[in-house]
C-alpha cells in the first residue's frame, strides 16, 4: 500500500480548519503521521500568516482518486479554485509524495518540486520522514533541510491551542 504525504496550509480561520481537516483525514485514511505546526509568512502575496504542516498515511486509493479526495476536502473547507495561485485560503491540501511515483506528464505532478523550494513543505516533511529519500536527487529530506538556505526563513514552529488539547 503506497504511503502518501500531504502538505496542509491555511491562513483563513486556520484554528478551525486545520484541526478539522486532520480529523477528516484520520477518519478517511486511519493513522496519520503528523508534523509540528509551523506559522509561515504568506509567500507571493501580502496576507495573514499560514499554519503549515505535513501528514503521512498509507492509502489504498490510486493517486488520481486520492487527489480527487483531497480536492473534495478542500472544497468542504471553503476552498474555491477560482482564486489566484498566491492568495489567502481556508484550506490547501497538496499531495507532495505518493509512494515512489514520479509523474510529470499530468497532474498531480509528483514528487512536487515545491518540496525542495519552500521551507513550509521541506521542514515538516524532514521532521516526519527524515530518512526518506527524494526521488529525484536521491538525498534524504533531513540532509536537504540541513542544507536549505535559512537566511530569510519566515516560519517558526508553534503550538496552537488545539495542539495542546491533544488533537494531534
Amino acid at each position: 500500500m503506497p504511503r502518501a504525504y500531504v502538505s496542509i496550509g491555511s491562513n483563513v480561520d486556520r484554528d478551525r480548519h486545520v484541526p478539522q481537516v486532520l480529523q477528516d483525514l484520520a477518519e478517511r485514511f486511519g493513522a496519520l503521521v503528523v508534523s509540528s505546526v509551523y506559522e509561515t509568512a504568506a509567500v507571493g502575496f501580502a496576507g495573514d500568516p499560514f499554519y503549515n504542516l505535513v501528514v503521512g498515511f498509507a492509502t489504498e486509493l490510486d493517486v488520481d482518486a486520492l487527489a480527487a479526495a483531497l480536492a473534495e476536502l478542500e472544497h468542504r473547507h471553503g476552498r474555491r479554485r477560482e482564486s489566484k495561485k498566491f492568495s489567502s485560503r481556508t484550506m490547501d491540501l497538496d499531495l507532495i509524495l505518493y509512494g515512489d511515483l514520479v509523474r510529470y506528464d499530468r497532474k498531480p505532478y509528483l514528487p512536487r518540486d515545491e518540496i525542495t523550494h519552500y521551507a513550509f513543505m521541506l521542514e515538516p516533511l524532514a521532521e516526519i520522514a527524515p530518512d526518506l529519500r527524494d526521488l529525484l536527487s536521491g538525498e534524504c529530506y533531513a540532509a536537504l533541510w540541513a542544507r536549505f538556505d535559512k537566511s530569510r526563513l519566515a516560519q517558526q514552529r508553534v503550538t496552537p491551542a488545539w495542539c495542546a488539547q491533544s488533537l494531534l
